[in-house]
């Protein structure tokens, strides 16, 4: 398939630069994928689509103040880090602005001295390996300097770093938020829970997939960035109970869809407790054995995202829901409203 294929129009009006006052206040597209109906609801109408017995799966995962300005030692130049995720120990794989000056061997500092990175391989799309010192604890140092990575779609400041986790974020390692999650709250959650729908937790922590374009005009020769993702037992025993008694799985979010589409496909559509790396890529023609419900945000063009709610919906019926929710004025990208394909 062709990375055209995968394109619409969007004004640059409709991406949503701030996150509503009231998390469940989006607006829901609610898209039947065997009809490609569409309906206009709001997201704490979620409740009344899902069902006693069903299983709602959420990614843990907790985004990291990730995004770093420091300062080479020799020249004093500016420099922009963004962590990726951590290799092993204080080895971190990282994105770097401007990438060229950046070699094997360059020292920056950050916080007049408080860490230093030394970089000590390079990757390709401007990425580098950097291992860092510092005197403490890291994940607190990076609270004190590393400021939240809003993607570069988003222009302006965002006043409470909080908007941009999910209410249930815990596990830290996340280089942006998995969204689909951002509508929820607290109250809604509870309501979903006192209604007999089961939750479950997973987590994977979002990686350069999310920041990396497509760069391929076919797009079955594009590569997946590998993410670190972990099930324990208490989730994998639930979501093997619910499609037993024949409850529906529904995933918030593509990352939640990739964990448990990379598990299901090692264990003959069953779920294991397990953690690993994956580099899944779900673009149409794709045989989903875990999922049957997706909850997701609107997603940019020729991405991998999109792609992958093609997979689910179709392609057409996703294109016309696009061309519709357009045409509607609904926000889009990360702060933006939600699509319940089911």
């Amino acid at each position: 398939m062709k990375l055209e294929d995968f394109d619409y129009y969007l004004p640059d009006e409709l991406i949503a630069q701030t996150p509503l006052q009231d998390r469940a206040a989006s607006r829901l597209m609610v898209l039947n994928k065997q009809t490609g109906e569409i309906t206009h609801k709001i997201f704490s109408d979620i409740i009344h689509y899902l069902n006693p017995g069903d299983c709602l799966v959420l990614n843990d995962t907790k985004v990291m103040p990730a995004r770093l300005f420091g300062m080479k030692e020799d020249t004093n130049a500016h420099v922009e880090v963004l962590l990726l995720k951590q290799i092993e120990g204080d080895k971190w794989e990282t994105l770097v602005k401007p990438a060229k000056r950046i070699k094997p061997g360059t020292v920056i500092s950050f916080g007049g001295g408080k860490l230093h990175a030394k970089c000590i391989d390079t990757l390709e799309y401007g990425g580098r390996i950097f291992e860092f010192q510092y005197d403490g604890i890291f994940y607190e140092i990076l609270d004190e300097l590393g400021e939240m990575p809003l993607p570069p779609y988003i222009k302006k400041r965002l006043d409470d770093a909080d908007r941009y986790q999910t209410v249930y974020a815990r596990e830290i390692g996340s280089a942006a938020a998995p969204t689909a999650g951002l509508h929820f709250t607290e109250k809604l959650l509870a309501d979903i829970k006192n209604k007999g729908v089961h939750i479950a937790f997973i987590t994977l922590h979002v990686g350069l997939g999310t920041f990396r374009p497509v760069n391929v005009e076919s797009i079955e020769e594009h590569e997946m960035h590998a993410e670190f993702y972990h099930m324990t037992e208490e989730t994998a025993n639930l979501l093997n109970e619910v499609k037993k008694n024949g409850g529906r799985i529904i995933s918030v979010g593509t990352t939640s869809t990739r964990t448990l589409e990379t598990i299901a496909a090692r264990h003959n559509g069953s779920f294991v407790a397990e953690s690993g790396w994956t580099d899944i890529f779900i673009y149409p023609g794709f045989q989903f054995k875990a999922i049957d419900c997706l909850i997701t945000n609107f997603h940019l063009p020729k991405s991998t995202l999109i792609m992958l709610v093609s997979a689910l919906a179709g392609r057409e019926h996703i294109l016309h829901a696009y061309e519709t929710a357009v045409k509607e004025r609904y926000r889009f990208f990360s702060f933006g409203d939600a699509m319940f394909i089911h």
